[in-house]
């Protein structure tokens, strides 16, 4: 299983010098008539305006966010639903009132006396952080094994905020494990500390108020790039169903191609002979041309003979 590591890391996995020569020759004999041993099927493409279409329909798939092999739908569609997902439980994070004390009854189990008292609830802050860390990691899991650029590229972003961030979040609770995924400690997250010989307890709701709300706030920027990556997987889904089919899962040039490029001069090279292009018919003229010229002379003189 493939992971994020960094944007460095992310950069490393893409090499644009592709080869693309594959999408031209289709197994066409090539003929050497003064040009070079052009093979006839490209030049006639070349011609009618196929291997510009073709061109386009190609690249436009490579840029579907779905390089080499691609994402399927169905992943893609798992993946925004998942970015979507952290995005909530990031904004149900920075959501202020849930830092706010409430009142509580409390029961003494010695004496069965209720009290009301007021304090954080931390059930449901402990809920909201463990929802949190579990989107996140789900995130992280199905990134590491795309192959949607912008998916990757987001994800790195988003693993590079969260390592700055470290310090903080491990006095919550919340640590960095293997594969950049997040560990949550619910015990660390509700633990106080007593401050010197006063017998002040400090809780950890000022780190986590720190942590996630307000604008800036690492929630904040962690549900923005859950945001891009929803849109980034939605993006290549859209693109990949619309140019997905202009190819066959060969590689091979589709009828498809003809109807996203409408054209009258979108020919299909190798048809039969009404669909030839004017190059392969005038190969044939001049092959036909040079039979006439090379018919040997005693047929020629026969003939002449025959006459008289």
């Amino acid at each position: 299983m493939s992971t994020i590591n960094s944007f460095g890391d992310y950069a490393s996995r893409y090499n644009t010098n592709m080869d693309y020569s594959t999408l031209f020759g289709g197994g066409t004999p090539y003929i050497d008539n003064g040009m070079g041993g052009i093979n006839v099927s490209d030049y006639a493409m070349i011609k009618n305006g196929s291997y510009g279409k073709l061109m386009k329909a190609y690249y436009a798939k490579q840029d579907a966010d779905s390089l080499q092999t691609g994402d399927s739908s169905k992943s893609l569609t798992l993946m925004r639903s998942s970015a979507d997902s952290l995005k909530k439980s990031a904004e149900a994070l920075g959501d202020a009132s849930l830092y706010e004390k409430k009142k509580f009854t409390k029961k003494d189990e010695e004496t069965g006396e209720e009290t009301e008292v007021w304090d954080y609830d931390w059930d449901a802050i402990t809920k909201a952080v463990k929802s949190f860390v579990d989107d996140y990691n789900s995130v992280v899991e199905q990134a590491g094994n795309s192959e949607t650029k912008n998916v990757l590229r987001n994800a790195a972003w988003m693993t590079s905020i969260t390592e700055k961030a470290g310090n903080l979040l491990s006095k919550v609770g919340i640590t960095i494990g293997a594969g950049n995924k997040l560990e949550f400690d619910e015990e660390a997250l509700k633990k106080t500390t007593t401050l010197g010989e006063s017998s002040i307890e400090l809780d950890n709701i000022s780190t986590l108020k720190s942590l996630f709300t307000g604008y800036g706030s690492f929630a904040d920027k962690i549900a923005q790039k859950a945001q891009g990556i929803s849109r980034a997987a939605a993006n290549a889904a859209a693109k990949a169903s619309a140019v997905g089919s202009a190819y066959t899962k060969n590689g091979a040039y589709s009828d498809t191609l003809s109807k996203l490029f409408s054209s009258s001069i979108d020919e299909k090279v190798g048809d039969k002979d009404e669909n030839k292009s004017w190059w392969e018919k005038e190969l044939e003229e001049k092959e036909q041309e040079k039979r006439e010229a090379f018919k040997p002379v005693t047929d020629t003189k026969k003939d002449e003979d025959d006459e008289s």
